[in-house]
C-alpha cells in the first residue's frame, strides 16, 4: 500500500540507531512488526490463567513425539 506520510525527524534518527534498516521504508517496515509482535505478546498474556488444560495434558511428552 502506497501512503505519504509526514514523520518526526528525530524520531526517525532515533529510530535508526536501534535498527539495521538502510531506508526509511525498512524501518517503517520494522517497526510495524515490532508493534505486531509487542501487542501480540500482550493479547497472550491477558490470557494468563483464564486457560485450563486437560488433566492429561503433557508439554514434554507431546514435544518428544515430535
Amino acid at each position: 500500500m502506497r501512503t505519504n506520510i509526514v514523520l518526526d525527524d528525530d524520531l526517525v534518527k532515533e529510530a535508526f540507531r536501534h535498527s539495521r534498516a538502510q531506508t526509511k521504508k525498512e524501518l517503517v517496515h520494522e517497526a510495524l512488526r515490532e508493534l505486531i509482535r509487542a501487542r501480540s505478546r500482550k493479547a497472550l498474556l491477558r490470557l494468563r490463567g483464564k486457560i485450563r488444560f486437560a488433566d492429561d495434558y503433557d508439554l514434554k511428552k507431546l514435544r518428544a513425539a515430535r
